[in-house]
């Protein structure tokens, strides 16, 4: 049972087929999670329960993993699929603790029970996004992005949901399960009124200048040809070019290492006539290339290029993603069996500068660090600097027509969500999209096809309270708010007060 809930959880980020979130079946099945913690005969056997589905859940969710290793990393199909498994059931060892340390302290009473559950759960999830560099793919709340208690995201953010989904699901089943907690019923009517509110009410933004077009290029270069230089390089050397010169917009953004070539090894006579280009007209592009030497080492960066501009603008990721983008300490043995390259980069700094056009401020972020919104935050302590617009490039080719696609998306939708600003995705094979600053998809090319979509962004002005507390913060006031009952019910255990 533990192991079908799972795979309901990880089906709850993006439903096969439709790929669009189901928040229901999110709570449906971290009821059957809390259900189980509290009818286990023991702290292990809950525990076990909680391993097995985490690690059903984080299998399903992050299976695609396998294509990148295998398919384009050459890694054996067993040591890859292991590879997987591995993963999952480490990370799922935090939730284990979780649930045994739930079951071993058996808070009293419905609101003890249901709060202690959400509490730990939050932290195991606090856990899995920081530790070992954090690696939060798939965390619950956003499966909630077009849910009920989606009008949460811009008070507490994607992790506060989760805790909010939690508690309701932990008094639901102890309504249920317990005479007496009838009462229980009241705690998840009034989480669902609060969100319906804050969906009502959503904290004050207003827009910010006129709207910008915008060119969001999807090369669609095949990933096992993208860095050969016989056939993908030539291809996304001369189709980007094509198109960033071509472009009629007034930003133009190319994906992730859409020029696959560090400067210096590019064709003599390629990068001059694209920067002469656009600092001599009237528009301006977002390009995703690798910069840096072997002696200084290298970087995955966004490069800006307006009129006027001496310098091009430069972004380098911050948040790089273990075994692809670096090579965690013991670990150079496994990438070793690889063949995936630009395997070691240097880390950019947070909070970095954003890229000013026509009004706006434009904060790029590359792949997979839109999943950290505590990190996006640390743009907004200053007001008058914060971004207006979020630009997402990536490169979700390495996981090939998967489901990572449309998890990827709503990542960003909840992003938008938390900051009430809008984002623009521009990606290699998918999805390269305008999502407003109410999550909602104003446009979407076609995943797996080459093409460019062309549109408007209206970038926002405003802080949320997310934005405010998470830029000054961080995470810390969620660790405490998991911790609180945490403690408080150590303390009742300490005492006596178990059932």
């Amino acid at each position: 049972m533990a192991a079908v809930a799972g795979l309901a959880h990880a089906a709850s980020l993006a439903l096969p087929g439709s790929g669009q979130p189901a928040w229901w079946l999110q709570l449906a099945a971290l009821a059957v999670l809390a259900g189980l913690v509290q009818r286990a005969p023991t702290w292990r056997r809950a525990a076990l329960a909680g391993w097995v589905f985490t690690t059903a859940w984080l299998c399903g969710t992050f299976w695609w993993l396998y294509i990148s290793m295998h398919s384009y990393g050459g890694l054996p199909a067993p040591l890859a699929a292991l590879a997987v498994f591995a993963l999952a059931a480490f990370l799922a060892c935090y939730y284990a603790v979780a649930a045994g340390l739930q079951r071993w302290l058996a808070p009293q009473g419905a609101w003890w029970g249901a709060l202690s559950f959400a509490a730990l759960w939050t932290l195991a999830e606090l856990l899995r996004a920081r530790w070992f560099t954090g690696f939060p793919w798939g965390a619950a709340g956003y499966a909630h992005v077009d849910g009920p208690l989606a009008g949460l995201a811009p008070w507490v953010g994607s992790f506060g949901i989760g805790f909010v989904a939690a508690l309701v699901c932990a008094q639901v089943v102890v309504a249920i399960t317990r005479a007496g907690a009838r009462a229980g019923w009241i705690g998840p009517v009034v989480a669902l009124a609060l969100a319906g509110f804050a969906a009502a009410k959503p904290p004050g933004g207003q827009d910010e200048g006129r709207p910008l077009s915008i060119a969001l290029l999807q090369g669609n270069i095949p990933q096992e040809e993208k860095f050969q230089g016989n056939t993908g390089i030539p291809l996304a050397l001369s189709w980007y070019a094509e198109q960033l010169t071509a472009s009629r917009a007034s930003l133009t953004v190319a994906p992730e290492t859409a020029i696959p070539l560090l400067p210096q090894q590019l064709p003599p006579g390629y990068l001059e006539p694209l920067v002469r280009h656009f600092q001599s007209g009237e528009q301006a592009a977002l390009v995703g290339m690798p910069l840096g030497s072997y002696e200084q080492g290298y970087t995955n960066s966004v490069v800006g290029l307006k009129p006027g501009a001496r310098d091009a603008y430069r972004f380098d990721k911050h948040h790089l993603v273990p075994f692809g983008e670096f090579i965690p300490p013991l670990f150079r043995w496994f990438t070793d069996l690889m063949n995936i390259p630009l395997g070691d980069f240097n880390r950019g700094a947070v909070g970095q500068p954003s890229f000013e056009w026509q009004g706006q401020r434009l904060a790029p972020n590359v792949c997979y660090e839109d999943l950290f919104g505590e990190e996006l935050a640390a743009r907004f302590v200053d007001a008058n600097r914060a971004p207006t617009v979020f630009v997402n490039v990536s490169n979700i080719g390495w996981f090939g027509d998967s489901v990572a696609i449309d998890q990827h998306l709503h990542i960003s939708r909840m992003r938008a969500l938390e900051f009430d600003r809008p984002v623009v995705r521009a990606t290699n094979t998918g999805a390269t999209a305008i999502v407003d600053h109410r999550a909602r998809v104003a446009q979407v090319l076609p995943r797996f096809t080459r093409a460019v979509l062309t549109g408007e962004v209206q970038g926002r002005s405003g802080t949320t309270p997310f934005a405010w507390w998470a830029s000054r913060f961080g995470l810390w006031p969620l660790w405490a708010i998991g911790l609180a009952p945490v403690l408080g019910a150590l303390w009742r255990w300490r005492r006596g007060a178990r059932p």
